[in-house]
């Protein structure tokens, strides 16, 4: 595995080596050792998979006070994934940063504790399946509004096709969300 660090403190893009012949493909999605080498010490407690249509965007949700890491890949479809850090003491506090992930490449990105996560699905439709570092818990529960100018995230969609639902049409701007330490 190739693990990429990227412009946001402690967000990984993850290259998996994809070894494929005229059956198809193989490829390891964890690897607790492989991982901790590349200084992701996670405990995975629960899988989620969704579903949805182009258009739809999820996000930008994250809990506290108990937080989730993710570790997110697509399996099929597309999707722009987008990471916002909410670690006040970070020196990327504030910042969002996006990814394409999509079937096709097999890249993963790990958003650690700390982060707000969404995504907007590019393809007619796509799967996502991400492991989470603790469980569901609602009244941790929070959403940063997708389109807060002060996070600027560039969404390749125009934001006249973006659909949300109401918890995230509702979301909290940067500066009112809780954010962590």
């Amino acid at each position: 595995m190739e693990f990429a660090y990227t412009s946001l403190q402690d967000v990984v893009l993850i290259r998996p080596r994809v070894f494929g012949d005229e059956r198809g493909f193989f490829m390891e999605t964890w690897q607790e050792r492989k991982f901790a080498e590349a200084g992701i010490r996670a405990r995975f407690v629960q899988d989620n998979h969704s579903r949805s249509r182009r258009g739809v965007l999820r996000g930008l949700h994250y809990q506290l006070p108990r937080p989730q890491g993710k570790l997110v890949r697509v399996t099929s479809g597309a999707v722009y994934d987008v990471a916002v850090d909410l670690r006040r003491a970070s020196p990327t506090f504030g910042r969002a940063a996006g990814f394409r992930l999509d079937a096709e490449r097999h890249e993963m990105l790990w958003v650690p504790e700390g982060f707000a996560h969404g995504f907007l699905v590019l393809s007619e439709a796509a799967d996502v399946l991400y492991k989470v570092t603790d469980f569901w818990s609602p009244d941790s529960e929070h959403t940063l509004h997708w389109n807060d100018p002060a996070v600027e995230v560039d969404w390749p969609i125009p934001e006249e096709e973006v659909i949300v639902n109401d918890k995230d049409r509702d979301g909290q701007s940067l500066d009112r969300c809780p954010k962590f330490p």
